[in-house]
């Protein structure tokens, strides 16, 4: 019996999200110009909202021995080991490589494809892979 373990977006980033959007909403009200209002207001708006998604879907992804457990802002999902199919896949781009993790579900006709970057699970993808495949049955 393995204990569960879990992966969430970093508490830290969570609430820099928070506060810079206070932050930014205090400088959108004392401004002055129209114009910057309206770009403020709308960084203020991007701001919230990732720290609200920060904030509601943790644990972003959860697994124990009866599966995985994810969690978006419709809910949480369960998937069991045997329907999930787990997946790490390496981009590269401005000569940058970046690895996201790929859950890929199907039960029956059913099928939904789940993809975890860095900033989702708070570390690597290439480690939260290692795990899954030693923890799964």
């Amino acid at each position: 019996m393995n204990p569960p373990r879990t992966w969430s977006p970093q508490p830290g980033m969570v609430g820099l999200a928070w506060g810079l959007s206070a932050v930014f909403l205090l400088v959108t009200i004392f401004s002055s110009e129209a114009t910057s209002r309206i770009f403020l207001g709308l960084a203020t708006l991007v701001l919230l909202a990732l720290g609200a998604y920060g904030t509601f879907v943790r644990p972003r992804l959860l697994v124990d021995d009866s599966g995985l457990t994810v969690r978006t802002l419709s809910g949480a999902r369960q998937l069991p080991w045997h329907e999930v199919s787990v997946r790490l896949t390496r981009t590269r781009r401005l000569g940058r490589e970046t690895a996201t993790l790929e859950l890929d579900w199907r039960r029956g006709e059913d099928e939904q494809l789940f993809v975890f970057t860095p900033m989702d699970l708070g570390t690597d993808p290439r480690d939260v892979a290692d795990v899954l495949h030693a923890l799964r049955p």
